[in-house]
């Protein structure tokens, strides 16, 4: 069968744009594919502001391996097998995890994927709230920030994949909540949809600082960043005594046009705030505490799932590029196929 992936052209190394990939046909034969693979084709895919780190010409990170321009380009994705050669997989089995960006993924040994069981939920939920972005939010919130009831918690990002997530937990453990997002509409969506008890658009702030004291008149407790830059100097000038930094994004730095955050690192010291980066797979051992408690919350329609979902393999390119610019309302989602 022909097998189409999307693939960078060359390296990137501002914000990316639509014309920085292309879509490049492929032979996929399973006889030419080592033992025990399993031939997957793609449902859904997922498109995040993370991967952009792989696709720089040069990264400080040391978590990130580079990807060289023309080859495939791993996602967190659900499918169906088509073929295997591994007893464990049936053709059309449902499977989550590692694919591509492209119409089907070969799965070699060793890869990471597992069968899925669905549980009643739409295929999508595997890809953001019961999938990477729900634990991060969960383990972000829970395991790194500690956040407990009566605390007053800060989102950035709060209408992204992770953050909406983060504030709906928040507000359910009992939290005060306030979010910060780009637009009106994202901004409305957090106080109503969503239950946060506040939002701003920091885009029509000029002082965040005064933003969010205004906000947290008794100072920030948790704060949960994925923007990094000036908005985490803010916040952590904000923070109370013995407060919390989960850091798991800094898409304000991604792309080397925002400026590197400096926080006042007196006010760190003499706070006792704590700021820890962390990667979702750091909390694995919390997984089914978090797909319980997301799966009850999800079924009450006590926490919403929303999910950005476009069309055809095609629409990858201005889907991830849209990320950088602020398009995306929730989980960023690309449909590649109809189950």
């Amino acid at each position: 069968m022909t097998n189409r992936i999307v693939v960078t052209k060359t390296h990137i190394d501002g914000a990316p744009k639509e014309t920085d990939f292309e879509v490049k046909s492929q032979v996929l034969a399973q006889s030419a594919q080592p033992a025990g693979s399993v031939i997957v084709k793609n449902l859904y895919v997922s498109v995040d502001p993370y991967q952009l780190n792989r696709m720089k010409s040069d990264s400080s990170s040391q978590s990130y391996s580079f990807l060289a321009a023309g080859i495939e380009i791993d996602c967190y994705g659900v499918g169906k097998v088509v073929a295997s050669g591994n007893p464990e997989f049936q053709e059309g089995d449902l499977v989550a995890g590692l694919l591509t960006w492209g119409e089907y993924s070969v799965l070699k040994p060793g890869s990471m994927f597992r069968k899925l069981d669905a549980m009643g939920f739409p295929l999508s939920n595997h890809i953001g709230a019961l999938a990477f972005s729900g634990l991060t939010a969960y383990a972000g919130l829970f395991e790194v920030g500690k956040a407990k009831k009566g605390d007053r918690v800060f989102v950035s990002t709060a209408s992204g994949s992770v953050g909406h997530l983060v504030g709906q937990f928040a507000k359910l453990h009992g939290c005060y909540v306030v979010g910060s997002a780009g637009s009106k509409a994202k901004v409305e969506l957090l106080k109503g949809k969503l239950g946060f008890d506040d939002a701003f658009n920091y885009k029509e702030e000029a002082d965040i600082k005064a933003t969010l004291r205004k906000h947290f008149p008794h100072g920030i407790d948790v704060y949960f960043d994925s923007v990094g830059g000036e908005m985490l100097e803010a916040a952590v000038a904000n923070m109370n005594l013995f407060g919390r930094v989960a850091a798991c994004g800094a898409i304000s730095e991604y792309t080397g046009s925002g400026r590197k955050a400096a926080p006042d690192m007196v006010e760190v010291i003499y706070r006792r705030i704590q700021i820890q980066g962390f990667l979702c797979p750091d909390f694995l051992s919390v997984h089914s505490d978090f797909i319980s408690a997301t799966c009850d919350h999800l079924r009450s329609e006590k926490m919403v799932s929303v999910e950005d979902i476009s069309t055809g393999l095609e629409s990858i390119p201005s889907s991830f590029a849209g990320l950088f610019h602020g398009s995306n309302i929730g989980k960023t989602i690309v449909q590649i196929a109809v189950e």
